[in-house]
């Protein structure tokens, strides 16, 4: 029952795939209608008889507008921006419009090609087809108006755009690059100190003006008690909401045994919470006492952006640096005394840009010009950059851990920390140079930025420290989530979806970022055909539910259907493995339709590429078409035992482009298709395993030949794999240099044992032969002893008899005290023993 709910399964799958496909394809606004055209009342599609969007005269005076403040550049960022979402919206609806009329368009066009090529010039055609052809073509051209029409007003819309971009992208520019009087230059600083002193006098006059208001003053006596309230709660939650926290987070995390990690992220986000609320709530109690002025109400509103710099930069360091309970200490792994040394800087530096965060806030309420701006920021801006060059410093000498084997890869965050030293460590010095040459905005935007990209790549680091920990958690092993792909997958998501953050830090604005967003909604064009993302995306789902229930089919097969046919094993393989190819082709086929991708656009690149093909990739493509015939004619199969180039194996995988043979040594050896079909090969087992064995055996001479005979027939048809249909053959194959040659040749049942037969047979030859007093001989050699004197201490050996020409007779010695004897006065001759 399990394989037939498996096989219903597969082929329900398969069915609805199939027909999501076609029913895609039938309802597909832009397919064909099968109905006749009715001919167009007007030349586009409008609906209650609206004016087209590119007729609007709403757009022909926005885009007069822009045109006349793009060439006039004198309207604000601000008019720039209101008129760039104008134009957004509009270049919108252009791009919707471009698909009017689309379906009824194919349709005309699949008329027009059912007519046939149009004659070439001077040939004539039938009357009535040419009336035909020319009223679709006449028909085509009016529906086309409307989608024409709209993709020159997407494009004036598009050029628009990226004009006014342009204009604001320069307007940036030439602000942060703009150079004034050096700060280190004393005549900027009696100006300086005047507008801050001024500023500071006009938000005390503003203070004593509100007290001096009945009203306010009134206001500010019912609203004290709240505002007490308020600002008391705020001090203590500023103050007191870290030591709470840290107090949950050391209870919590020695209850906790699974997931520690995890809860510990978790809730030193209250490092920044309550801080950051009791910041707000004085604020607030400050705003509600009605005595503040405007200037004295946007200082105090900007207190929360104030304090995020020291509160974020404390929690972030905390949790870098700070050492803990059960390892070294922070996902850094930095030695104690540097990782002190670090967080200690990074925290004066926050304090620093918050300071630096208030006088902004203060200039921003008088009339300071941009030398006296670069005059007070440029000592707060010059203290941060020592301290990043500091920072920068202490993390070059960020080392690996000791105890950490010098044979291990150097893990990647020791490179990271050593490349942002060295980062630092030039902006320290470049930007401390740019503010003394007068850059005062580029001096700013590079100490801010790269404060702020710290920032986020503490955080990052952090984030991947956690998925790390939330892996370790569901999985429930450390270890193994140290060693896992996944989480190091997240973790490049992650800082793949922090770009957009980080171009933001460094000045880009958020329409730049909704600009290459749009551009890649809009998708590409492809011939015809303008595919999207979301093309995509329906292409990619569509694709792997054909590829799901195309494995789901071949492992229904495989499992329930192949098993209880005829078909052998490899038979098995091979429908199982075409299957699967057609299936990937029908998946592709459908999910390309499905997504509206018209491939007609690639004709003339795949021409191009079949060239490139046939002769750069004929190897690949040879291989490929090798193995669509091993599978349909099937030559070989898997489990075959077969012999190719001298490599002898079972045949284990057939693919399309090689085949895996598996040799008796347990190796896999991998061999291209186009080796089996062109060259030479062995099958052992084709068809059947029926084979042959054959067993040599050598007797010694005057033994009966007969009895031998007799012996080995026995033996051979004893054997339970030998078939004796036909009969095992026992053959006198000759006299050879030391015995009687014989051999036994029999078939096996399964060629696959023939070397456990064969090994057998020997074994049981061996103990008949024992029994029956038969000799199996070995070959054996005459020594000749050249200077036989040398074992006798020169004396004649009597039991070497001179020959009558003065040479030694032949004599048997021992082998071992013959090895004894030197090289050159010992020889050893041929069997045939002719002495030479």
């Amino acid at each position: 029952m399990p394989d037939i709910g498996r096989l219903s399964v597969a082929c329900l799958s398969l069915c609805l795939f199939l027909w999501a496909g076609l029913a895609g394809a039938q309802t597909d606004p832009d397919a064909p209608s099968l109905s006749p055209i009715a001919p167009p009342a007007t030349t586009e599609t409008t609906v209650s008889g609206a004016v087209p969007a590119y007729d609007d005269p709403q757009w022909e005076g926005l885009a007069t507008r822009a045109e006349n403040a793009l060439q006039a550049r004198r309207a604000s960022n601000f008019a720039l921006s209101i008129m760039r979402e104008d134009l957004v919206r509009w270049r919108a609806q252009f791009l919707e419009m471009q698909s009017v009329n689309a379906g009824r368009i194919r349709t005309l066009q699949s008329q027009i090609s059912a007519l046939g090529t149009a004659p070439e010039e001077g040939a004539s055609e039938p009357e009535r087809i040419a009336a035909e052809r020319q009223r679709l073509n006449d028909r085509l051209a009016d529906l086309r108006v409307p989608v024409q029409l709209a993709a020159e007003a997407h494009a004036q819309a598009d050029r628009l755009i990226a004009e006014v971009d342009a204009l604001v992208r320069q307007r940036s520019v030439e602000e942060v690059t703009a150079r004034v009087t050096s700060p280190l230059n004393p005549g900027g600083w009696m100006a300086a100190y005047d507008g801050m002193s001024a500023g500071v006098r006009a938000i005390w006059t503003e203070v004593r003006g509100q007290w001096d208001n009945p009203i306010r003053r009134q206001q500010f006596w019912d609203s004290l008690a709240g505002s007490i309230f308020l600002g008391v709660l705020g001090v203590i939650l500023t103050l007191r909401g870290r030591f709470w926290v840290d107090w949950l987070v050391r209870r919590v995390g020695a209850n906790t045994r699974r997931g520690r990690g995890v809860v510990e992220f978790v809730l030193s986000l209250g490092n920044i919470i309550l801080p950051l609320g009791g910041v707000y709530l004085i604020s607030l109690a400050l705003q509600t006492t009605g005595l503040l002025g405007p200037r004295g109400d946007s200082i105090v509103e900007g207190l929360p952006s104030i304090a995020v710099y020291i509160i974020v930069s404390r929690w972030l360091m905390t949790m870098l640096f700070t050492p803990r309970e059960g390892n070294r200490g922070n996902p850094l792994d930095m030695e104690p005394r540097t990782a002190a040394k670090a967080r200690r800087i990074f925290v004066w530096l926050a304090w620093v840009l918050s300071a630096g965060v208030m006088i902004r806030l203060l200039v921003a309420t008088t009339d300071v010009n941009d030398v006296s701006r670069g005059v007070l920021m440029f000592p707060i801006l010059a203290i941060a950059a020592v301290l990043l060059w500091r920072f920068g410093k202490t993390l070059r000498k960020y080392e690996a851990p000791e105890e950490e084997d010098d044979t291990t890869t150097r893990p990647y965050r020791y490179f990271l920390a050593a490349l942002v030293g060295r980062g630092l460590w030039v902006v320290g010095v470049g930007g401390l140079l740019l503010g003394i040459l007068g850059f005062a905005r580029a001096f700013e935007l590079l100490i801010y930025s790269t404060t702020a990209t710290l920032v986020l790549l503490g955080t990052l680091t952090l984030l991947q420290a956690l998925v790390f920990d939330v892996y370790a958690l569901l999985t429930r092993s450390e270890e193994g989530a140290r060693d896992a792909l996944v989480p190091v997958l997240i973790g490049f998501t992650l800082s793949f979806l922090a770009m957009p953050l980080l171009a933001l830090i460094w000045g880009a604005r958020v329409s730049d970022l909704s600009e290459l967003y749009t551009r890649f909604s809009e998708g590409f064009q492809m011939g015809a055909t303008r595919i999207s993302p979301t093309d995509f995306l329906t292409f990619v789902v569509v694709f792997v539910m054909g590829y799901t229930a195309t494995r789901l089919l071949q492992g229904a097969l495989r499992t329930t259907v192949l098993p209880k046919t005829k078909l052998d094993t490899g038979g098995q393989t091979a429908v199982v493995s075409g299957l699967g190819y057609v299936g990937l082709f029908l998946a592709g086929l459908i999910a390309i339709t499905t997504a509206g991708i018209d491939l007609s656009g690639l004709a003339i690149v795949a021409g191009a590429l079949s060239v490139g093909i046939g002769f750069g990739l004929q190897t690949i493509v040879s291989n490929f078409v090798s193995g669509i015939i091993l599978l349909i004619e099937r030559p070989i199969s898997q489990g075959d035992w077969i012999e190719v180039g001298g490599q002898m194996g079972f045949v284990r995988d057939i693919s399309v482009r090689s085949t895996r043979i598996e040799t008796f040594d347990r190796t896999d050896v991998i061999i291209p298709n186009a080796d089996l079909v062109s060259g030479t090969v062995t099958n052992f087992t084709r068809g059947n395993t029926v084979g042959r064995v054959i067993v040599a055996v050598g007797v010694a001479y005057g033994t009966d030949t007969r009895k031998v005979e007799a012996i080995l027939r026995e033996v051979a048809e004893a054997h339970p794999l030998v078939l004796l249909q036909p009969p095992p053959g026992v053959l006198f194959m000759g006299f050879g240099a030391d015995s009687l040659e014989f051999e036994i040749r029999a078939i096996l049942r399964d060629v696959n044992w023939v070397l456990s037969v064969k090994s057998e047979m020997n074994h049981d030859i061996a103990r008949r032969f024992a029994e029956e007093g038969i000799e199996i001989p070995f070959a054996q050699r005459d020594i000749w002893l050249r200077n036989p004197e040398v074992l006798t201490g020169g004396a004649p050996s009597p039991a070497a008899p001179v020959a009558s020409e003065g040479t030694p007779a032949p004599v048997k010695r021992d082998p071992a005290a013959a090895a004894h004897l030197e090289e050159s006065d010992m020889g050893v001759d041929a069997p045939d023993g002719d002495g030479r």
